[in-house]
């Protein structure tokens, strides 16, 4: 009987068909392009492979591409808990606008954003212009560029979780005597940890792959501001598809394994909030 009882639970009506339409759009629009991606990449010889993963200039796109994306993540987990628990937490006016402000990342063309941060963070910019540093053509202008875009991840991470976070724990603690700081560091931050850590992955997946609205703040200055996904458009005007694929398949390596690791993780901080609950 149980196990007829969980076969019910499992096998919803119509679930060999949505299974089917699932596996079936999954395959067309990722896996097989994906795949066709790989098989690409298989016309380089190995020796090929390691003159191009070895080459300064793809040494230099890589870290550059690592650790602007590294960065802007990392401020943005922080600018984005900030945020979405001011947007959940508080009630004033302005807020609904603000709120929509936070998607305007997604909507907006990310070679629109490109032209406007180039624009005002250039020297002769109406923000640039007060810089004794240059922003604009600078690895600092490619984090400016990732920071924009991939606000919205963390922000819309960690939203609903702490919009679902139970006030009861919190108003127990502080009637204990514990201080903001304390409900903050043993109550709230085990419980949107996950959430958090997932915020942080999709924002340095996007940042890593991101294009458009990098490509004009950067300059594309080989061995200095030429980001990875600005090396394979180089590439692909010098109609080297081989390599392009090559550096597609190297980055798409390196967001599957940090994805995976960070799922690994998230299950089991999940595992040990179960079991303090």
């Amino acid at each position: 009987m149980k196990v007829a009882s969980f076969k019910q639970q499992r096998n919803i009506p119509g679930f060999n068909l949505t299974l089917g339409y699932t596996l079936t759009f999954l395959s067309l629009i990722v896996l097989i392009p994906l795949l066709g991606l790989f098989i690409y990449s298989t016309k380089l010889s190995f020796h090929e492979w390691e003159k191009l993963l070895i080459s300064k200039q793809f040494l230099l796109a890589l870290m550059l591409s690592l650790s602007t994306a590294l960065i802007s993540a990392g401020l943005n987990s922080f600018i984005g808990l900030l945020l979405a628990w001011v947007l959940v937490r508080y009630r004033f006016p302005g807020r609904k606008i603000m709120d929509i402000c936070i998607d305007i990342p997604f909507a907006l063309p990310t070679a629109v954003a490109g032209i406007a941060l180039t624009a005002i963070y250039a020297q002769n910019g109406p923000i640039g212009y007060w810089f004794s540093f240059k922003i604009a053509y600078t690895p600092i202008g490619i984090t400016l560029a990732l920071l924009f875009v991939t606000l919205p991840f963390v922000v819309r991470t960690l939203q609903p979780v702490m919009a679902d976070l139970p006030r009861e724990q919190e108003e127990a603690a502080s009637l204990l005597g514990a201080s903001p700081r304390q409900i903050f560091i043993h109550i709230i931050l085990p419980a949107i940890l996950p959430a958090w850590l997932t915020g942080f992955t999709l924002a340095f997946a996007r940042a890593i792959g991101e294009y458009g609205s990098v490509v004009f703040i950067a300059g594309n200055i080989p061995f200095k501001t030429e980001i990875l996904p600005l090396l394979i458009v180089s590439k692909l005007d010098q109609y080297a598809y081989d390599a392009a694929a090559a550096i597609g398949i190297t980055m798409l390596l390196i967001a599957f394994i940090l994805l995976f690791l960070m799922n690994i993780l998230q299950r089991r901080l999940n595992r040990n909030i179960n079991k303090n609950n």
